[in-house]
């Protein structure tokens, strides 16, 4: 062990740097908002400001949603106008999502927060309900230090070459599938 933790030594010795890092959490698999909420936990409890850009999720009371909203450094916008299957209203679901990115395209430069979480913008990405190109070049010219998080399935080979980070999740069993509805503090 003394020697695992020699080499273990030698290599952090080398990682100094630090920076804002751009993470995605894409995959088929349930759990990317799930991470990406487990990180903003992390960030409130480190005194990080966060703010919170939902890009397709509606109005319904989510327990993250719920929980975040008693901190006063978290910010919490829920933009969109729910699952495209749920709206049935494209120009109204675009409509939202680009009143959901200008928000959130102040949030990367004004330096209000430590921590961007966008969440579900890759479903807006992924249904071309906003340019590929603008949001990359938005996410290079953000400020410096500020992590940013996105989610959503499908994210763009571009957006994952972009990042810093990108876990892929992928469902192995989900109980959705042998008739067990989505609960209320497990799933939202």
């Amino acid at each position: 062990m003394a020697k695992r933790k020699r080499a273990k030594d030698k290599i952090l010795e080398g990682k100094t740097r630090e920076k804002g890092l751009l993470i995605v959490h894409t995959g088929k698999g349930k759990g990317k908002t799930t991470a990406a909420m487990g990180l903003v936990l992390r960030a409130l409890g480190r005194g990080l400001r966060v703010v919170v850009v939902q890009f397709i999720k509606g109005q319904w009371q989510t327990g993250e949603k719920i929980a975040l909203e008693r901190f006063d450094t978290c910010r919490f916008y829920t933009l969109g106008e729910g699952f495209t299957w749920e709206t049935q209203d494209k120009a109204r679901d675009q409509e939202a999502v680009r009143n959901a990115w200008q928000v959130a395209r102040a949030l990367l430069t004004d330096g209000s927060c430590d921590l961007l979480l966008l969440d579900e913008i890759n479903i807006a990405l992924r249904y071309d309900y906003l340019p590929l190109d603008e949001v990359l070049e938005a996410l290079s010219c953000r400020a410096a230090s500020l992590h940013v998080v996105l989610t959503g399935r499908n994210a763009p080979p571009p957006l994952i070459e972009a990042s810093d980070l990108t876990t892929e999740m992928t469902e192995i069993k989900h109980p959705f599938r042998v008739g067990v509805r989505a609960q209320e503090g497990i799933e939202f």
